[in-house]
């Protein structure tokens, strides 16, 4: 779609004034100049650096290294596999936990600094602990919650015994696994 007013408007001319208005100030360089540069800078060395370790990396794929691999063991069986959702709600109670307790460690040091204790009489280390009793009260008070909740209870869930009758006999079963575990071995 064209705008015949809009046509002459903004030309390869005035593009190039614009970015140079906002790269330039005068004979400096403005401070959008600077963030521009840097994003330009990252990009640059970014596409660089993947360009270069293209250039430099084998490539030599082969069987086993198109396999999937995961913590030094094989894969078996289908990846859709259903978890217990415990399994979600634990590690989101430990991150909760542990990202609090990350927090501990800079308001001890900024809290904790001598000269302010001593330039406020005591009160700013009042405030800080009081402060931090808070926070902690606040932590307990959801780490009870959980409990309460059930959440940290580690429940198995029943087997299901399957009724499922297959058509094809064992002996079959057996037939097949044999024939695939001798050519594991021949390779």
């Amino acid at each position: 779609m064209r705008l015949p007013c809009l046509e002459n408007f903004m030309t390869d001319n005035h593009i190039k004034m614009i970015f140079l208005q906002i790269l330039f100030t005068g004979d400096m360089l403005s401070q959008f100049g600077f963030v521009l540069l840097f994003m330009i800078a990252a990009m640059v060395f970014v596409v660089l650096m993947l360009g270069v370790g293209r250039l430099m990396r084998p490539n030599r794929p082969g069987a086993e290294k198109l396999t999937t691999y995961e913590s030094g063991e094989e894969a078996e069986g289908n990846a859709w596999v259903s978890f217990n959702i415990r399994f979600y709600i634990v590690a989101l109670i430990f991150i909760l936990f542990d990202v609090e307790l990350v927090l501990l460690f800079p308001w001890a040091t900024v809290f904790g600094d001598k000269s302010l204790i001593e330039s406020t009489n005591g009160m700013w280390a009042a405030f800080a602990g009081v402060e931090m009793a808070v926070f902690i009260f606040i932590l307990a008070l959801g780490l009870v919650y959980a409990w309460a909740q059930g959440h940290l209870e580690w429940i198995r869930p029943e087997q299901k015994k399957s009724d499922f009758k297959p058509v094809v006999p064992r002996r079959m079963y057996e037939a097949v696994n044999r024939k695939f575990t001798e050519n594991e071995k021949e390779l």
